[in-house]
């Protein structure tokens, strides 16, 4: 994502130019844009003329330029697009002001967004930025008779090819290099930066000796890793193993798979953790947060004032940091997000144990 600060707005909201590069860039957007943020952005928009000068065109889609003050986000992941509605109050055609209107943002398309910028949002468009470059991984788990390749996001895994074909003995059983050739076309066609090639036994040993030699231009890009399973257990225990990390480091899932699993393993000894928000805000306000962990979902909601938190979650956040812990905000749509949910949605590590 690029970003470049255009200075203030009405109000003394900031004006921020963004360029999303990638999907994952649309993904942060779609966590950063409340209701009540102005974008601004060229669109294209059906227009009805009616007017004794002017022939009727039929409702013909005209190019524009409209500011929107934003009333919904939508993230169409399998789109790649992100859909900004709200009510048009500026416009290069000034009849088309009052109407609703939905600016489809998709990579590489221009936005500049004006509003309050709270700390955690722009250390997420800053994240964003940096991430750009950083290796697309793909994560390939086999197991005797299935394949699976899953992709990389920062807003999570996502399972981008699966292959079943009965290997061994009987009538239907087919040679492995079948298996192995559609596993390794698969990679070929995503073309990723890094594989992760894993799962149980000496099936991915076969499988990466057959992909090494059949699909040289993969070869240098595989690394090998034992897991006791295939499919979305394998790639979990991927992740919590830190592989990706060692070829992703920034890798926002392979940190909050890493901080859940700390968090679970202190709240099951009884050791430095707490979780609810009211015992989050306790904590944060006598300095004993050392990282705290918030469900991206449930502090959007809270912030838009649909939640039922009885404590403020920007002064929860605010709090946080400002006596020196760290935010790591957690994608809803990943495991270790929705396990942080199922504890409330908010949780801390903490520096001492609070009695």
């Amino acid at each position: 994502m690029r970003i470049d600060s255009r200075g203030r707005g009405e109000e003394g909201r900031d004006r921020t130019a963004v360029v999303p590069e990638t999907t994952d860039d649309l993904w942060h957007l779609s966590h950063v844009l409340e209701p009540g943020d102005l974008v601004e952005a060229d669109t294209t928009r059906r227009v009805t003329r009616d007017d004794d000068q002017l022939r009727d065109t039929g409702g013909e889609r005209e190019h524009m330029h409209v500011t929107v003050e934003v009333e919904d986000v939508e993230f169409a992941r399998f789109a790649n697009r992100l859909r900004v509605g709200g009510l048009i109050v500026g416009c290069s055609r000034e009849d088309e002001i009052g109407h609703h209107h939905t600016i489809n943002v998709e990579e590489r398309s221009e936005l500049t967004i004006e509003k309050r910028f709270q700390p955690d949002q722009l250390e997420r468009l800053e994240e964003a930025a940096e991430a750009t470059d950083a290796p697309d991984v793909a994560i390939a788990t086999v197991e005797e008779g299935a394949a699976y390749v899953h992709t990389v996001r920062q807003y999570g895994t996502e399972e981008y090819a699966s292959f079943t074909k009965p290997t061994g003995k009987g009538e239907f059983a087919r040679p492995r290099k079948e298996l192995f050739d559609d596993l390794g076309s698969a990679l070929s066609h995503l073309d990723p930066e890094a594989v992760i090639l894993a799962g149980p036994g000496f099936t991915k040993n076969d499988a990466h000796e057959y992909v090494d030699e059949q699909y040289r231009d993969l070869a240098d890009r595989i690394s090998v890793v034992d897991t006791s399973a295939a499919g979305d257990r394998g790639v979990h225990e991927v992740l919590k193993r830190g592989a990706v990390a060692e070829v992703q480091r920034e890798t926002r899932i392979a940190r909050e798979a890493e901080l859940i699993d700390e968090l679970t393993e202190r709240i099951a000894e009884g050791a430095k953790a707490t979780y609810g928000v009211e015992e989050t805000m306790e904590a944060a306000e006598f300095g004993a947060i050392e990282t705290l962990l918030i469900v991206d979902e449930r502090l959007r909601a809270e912030r838009r004032g649909e939640g039922d938190w009885a404590v403020d979650a920007n002064d929860l956040v605010t709090e946080a940091e400002r006596k020196g812990g760290d935010v790591v905000v957690f994608s809803a749509e990943f495991a270790p997000g929705r396990q942080l949910g199922n504890l409330g949605g908010v949780a801390a590590l903490l520096r001492y144990r609070l009695q």
